[in-house]
């Protein structure tokens, strides 16, 4: 099993996830523009997923159904090269979303269907 960056990160791309991340298996992409989690790389350590500040890292396991299939995708290892690895922690992007604003947005698109991760023990 490896982690799975989702949609929570997209333009955003807090940074603080990469912190304590032993393997540094962190990269930027720009389409959307986000970090993703290089899943051969990965060793499920879970060091990232308390860092991020909108709740955008789960376990593959657990990735809810409605979006699971892009988001895991969307991490892939053919993504990641030496040139858009992410090793140290930077600021978000310009109109970084808050987690407030995003569980609006969630509310919005998927009604209760996706739970707060925030409340699950990961």
């Amino acid at each position: 099993m490896t982690y799975i960056v989702t949609d929570r990160c997209v333009d955003s791309r807090y940074t603080e996830c990469v912190a304590d991340c032993p393997v540094d298996c962190f990269y930027e992409i720009t389409d959307p523009h986000m970090l993703i989690i290089n899943p051969d790389e990965c060793i499920d350590c879970d060091a990232c997923v308390p860092l991020c500040p909108v709740n955008a890292i789960y376990p593959e396991a657990e990735v809810p159904d409605e979006i699971q299939e892009i988001w895991v995708e969307k991490n892939s290892a053919d993504l990641c090269d030496d040139d858009n690895r992410v090793t140290e922690t930077s600021g978000e992007l310009d109109g970084a979303l808050s987690i407030e604003e995003i569980r609006e947005r969630e509310a919005e698109k998927y009604g209760d269907a996706l739970a707060d991760p925030s409340s699950a023990a990961h």
